[in-house]
């Protein structure tokens, strides 16, 4: 299909949801193929693109209400996966490409009479992709990435990566930091 039918069947889309979201803006592009659940605790602001096969997820639990945000301009690759149970955001700009896994939260496992699956969902720390930052290909993102950042493909992120950092591994680490009065990216020994 071209652009110009995703966009026709993303104006359906946006008249037939926009009430169930907390904000939608009319000039989002959703593929057909997105599942979102919780709909009432995401913001999906201006010129987002939501691509092929993700899933969007805000959970309410007993205590919290859920706050999934994603701000303006930002593009999500194909199979990328969004959930939260408090708050994840991703400020403007954000680029994720395919398959990136992004959560604030983990399936419990201190109970080892009970099967993971029936054990209760933890937070585990608040999530923002700040402004302009690039996740890689098969990413997971389970701590904060700073503005301009760039996280390399397949890593971990477990711990808040700096503003102007490139990060990669398993856990990630920051590689590279950009140096405002030389102007360059400077290795980072570890």
């Amino acid at each position: 299909m071209t652009n110009y039918v995703y966009r026709i069947i993303s104006i359906i889309y946006y008249f037939f949801n926009s009430r169930k979201f907390k904000h939608l803006d009319f000039k989002t592009i959703i593929r057909p193929s997105v599942r979102i659940e919780g709909k009432e605790f995401i913001t999906i602001s201006r010129g987002v693109v939501v691509q092929r096969h993700g899933w969007l997820l805000a959970m309410k639990n007993d205590e919290y209400d859920p706050e999934l945000v994603i701000g303006s301009g930002c593009a999500i690759g194909d199979f990328a996966h969004i959930t939260c149970v408090r708050k994840v955001v991703l400020e403007d700009y954000v680029l994720l490409a395919n398959r990136v896994y992004i959560s604030d939260n983990q399936h419990g496992f201190s109970d080892i009479r009970k099967p993971i699956m029936h054990q209760p969902v933890s937070f585990t720390g608040e999530v923002v992709l700040g402004k302009g930052c690039w996740i890689g290909e098969n990413v997971c993102v389970m701590a904060s990435v700073g503005k301009n950042s760039i996280v390399a493909a397949n890593a971990v992120v477990t711990t808040p990566i700096p503003d102007y950092c490139i990060a990669g591994g398993v856990p990630a680490k920051v590689l590279k930091r950009y140096n405002a009065v030389t102007e360059t990216w400077e290795r980072v020994f570890n």
